[in-house]
């Protein structure tokens, strides 16, 4: 079987973002058992993070990151110091699958010094693990296609194209696809105060 440019890339994201928390977190001295153990996790996930044996979901990145100090953008692309980031329309399309069951791509992640990290998320009905998400910093989402059942807290929300959402990412919330699949923006406000 041949992969495709598109196919080989997303296997070697992971592997780049891992190698990039595993970059951080050795400059910093610290031990896996250490950014295990803020973040609530095992040290085997971390270190299958970090070997891109996993991609884990965006919240779970956010605590990395947050644990090593960063911001999440740290953990996502090469910072080249540039302050306009236009992305074609073709790179949008190379979505990165995580252990969630959604896929998603960041868009100006050559950018790491920036309030914000907006995404383009896929998900597809099916194939959404339940599992409640939770992250420091607000979230912002608009609807593009389909329709999901998104719950922030106590609250569900059915949302439609157009639909927006904007919350406090402290407060649990998950999605369920009410079509075969929903595709959404989400803008992440970063509240690591690093490179302000």
């Amino acid at each position: 079987m041949t992969l495709t440019q598109d196919q080989q890339a997303g296997l070697t994201v992971p592997l780049a973002i891992g190698s990039r928390i595993r970059t951080i977190r050795r400059r910093q001295e610290r031990s896996l058992q250490a950014i295990a153990d803020i973040c609530g996790f095992t040290r085997s996930l971390l270190s299958k993070i970090e070997t891109g044996k996993t991609m884990p979901p965006i919240a779970t990145l956010m605590k990395i990151a947050g644990a090593l100090g960063v911001r999440m953008a740290a953990l996502l692309g090469d910072d080249d110091e540039t302050t306009t980031v236009y992305t074609p329309r073709a790179a949008g399309e190379r979505l990165i699958a995580t252990e969630k069951g959604y896929r998603f791509f960041p868009f100006a992640a050559e950018r790491l010094r920036k309030a914000m990290q907006p995404f383009l998320f896929v998900a597809v009905r099916g194939q959404i693990q339940p599992q409640p998400l939770q992250h420091a910093g607000e979230e912002f989402l608009y609807m593009l296609e389909g329709e999901m059942a998104y719950r922030v807290g106590a609250v569900s929300y059915h949302l439609h194209p157009g639909d927006t959402l904007y919350f406090d990412a402290q407060i649990p919330h998950d999605l369920t696809p009410l079509t075969e699949h929903v595709v959404y923006l989400a803008v992440f406000w970063d509240s690591c105060e690093e490179n302000r």
